[in-house]
């Protein structure tokens, strides 16, 4: 039975049940060999027990449509429920891009309308328009306070007031600063920048904010999403490297040259490297911790970070500069974030985000750790929600990214 919180609309936009052009690569269908070694790294499937939330159940649905059997509503509800973590890759000994297969499917069900309604259209628009996000994230802060935004998203509390945008101390690196990363958690981007100027670098930032397209790729936007590429290599030339304090951002910015398919692109993809990973190259650098007592961090892992980008161990590389790192114990599963994930797909990604809390709260009660560092706003505030209701000891549970508690262990006291 389908699992999608939006299956009925799936229903009503899937009524034109028709054959489409999936423009997939046979070959890279073919790569799968059914072997289930996918199953126990799928969240949707791990939540389901459904074989048709599973990737190999996804692919064997491909193959159905590229076959000539309809994209009917329960293909698209097939497609819309993938979190698209790309969990399965590291997992898969056949080496499937299930994701590249993934992308590709969605850019093809959005051509023909089946998903990305127009409310959805509009909203990714807004994304690249960084005066209205802005103001438009202060309205949705204000109505968080009201009550008015439901709790089943689970999100964090939004700022309603932000610090000043930073400026530009020099040329060493870019630091870039994205759309949503800037309207709602910008204080990150301080904690960055001060770590950059800690290991001797100066940094510059975009004159001009704006989207990387992470959020269009998943929803199937190709041509919006080619469009904020290209916008946003313009906005940082030169051969400086571009850092990313964002893992969704980082791994969509890092994919530039397969999307645009141009020299240029290859060569922008090339300069850009992960904030954690830029400064774990540089840890001697970094100065001593200003207070003796080590406290303990438990890691959550972006999906992002450890399955597309694979630079996960840079955040422990940092973090243990400062602190003890803790693991948890399920093996890097998603959290269900996802990007906008979390807000269309809300039972899905709850329950997904309930066996990652499960995996925090051991982990808390066993190391006595009262922070958890996580590399991307979506996975942080998704999980936020629900941890700072919850108590380890007397303390609740912070969620904070790498850079905020190193920067805070090495700022002077008071």
């Amino acid at each position: 039975m389908p699992h999608s919180d939006v299956q009925s609309d799936a229903q009503r936009r899937s009524g034109r049940d028709s054959q489409i052009d999936l423009h997939l690569d046979p070959d890279a269908l073919s790569a799968c060999v059914s072997c289930g070694l996918c199953l126990p790294h799928c969240p949707t499937f791990r939540v389901t027990g459904e074989e048709s939330y599973s990737p190999r159940g996804r692919i064997d649905a491909m193959r159905s449509v590229v076959s000539g059997s309809p994209a009917d509503a329960q293909f698209v509800d097939f497609m819309e429920t993938c979190v698209q973590c790309r969990g399965c890759e590291p997992a898969c000994p056949s080496s499937v891009q299930f994701g590249a297969l993934m992308e590709q499917t969605r850019v093809a069900l959005a051509d023909r309308r089946l998903i990305t309604p127009r409310w959805q259209r509009l909203g990714f628009a807004a994304l690249g328009r960084h005066r209205l996000l802005l103001v438009g994230s202060t309205l949705l802060a204000v109505a968080q306070r009201l009550g008015l935004v439901p709790s089943r998203l689970g999100l964090s509390r939004l700022p309603i007031r932000r610090p000043k945008r930073l400026q530009s101390t020099g040329t060493g690196v870019w630091l870039y600063v994205g759309c949503v990363m800037d309207a709602w958690q910008r204080d990150v981007h301080h904690a960055a920048a001060q770590l950059i100027t800690s290991v001797g670098e100066t940094f510059a930032v975009p004159e001009r904010d704006g989207c990387c397209g992470a959020l269009h790729t998943h929803a199937g936007l190709h041509d919006a999403t080619r469009s904020l590429a290209e916008r946003t290599m313009a906005s940082m030339p030169g051969d400086a490297a571009v850092v990313v304090d964002s893992a969704g951002c980082g791994a969509a910015l890092k994919d530039y040259g397969h999307l645009l398919g141009t020299p240029e692109a290859a060569a922008f993809a090339a300069r850009v490297v992960d904030v954690n990973e830029w400064l774990a190259e540089r840890i001697d650098r970094l100065p001593v911790p200003v207070e003796a007592d080590r406290r303990s961090v438990i890691v959550q892992d972006p999906c992002h970070l450890r399955h597309v980008q694979r630079v996960h161990q840079a955040s422990r590389t940092l973090l243990a500069h400062v602190a003890d790192v803790v693991e948890l114990d399920d093996d890097g599963l998603c959290c269900g974030a996802g990007g906008a994930y979390s807000a269309l797909q809300p039972g899905l990604a709850g329950r997904i985000r309930e066996r990652k809390i499960e995996a925090i709260t051991r982990a808390a009660a066993q190391s006595g750790a009262f922070d958890l560092a996580s590399a991307n706003p979506g996975c942080s505030m998704h999980l936020e929600g629900v941890l700072t209701e919850m108590a380890a000891g007397d303390r609740p549970l912070v969620v904070r990214h790498p850079v905020q508690i190193v920067a805070d262990a090495l700022r002077p006291g008071p």
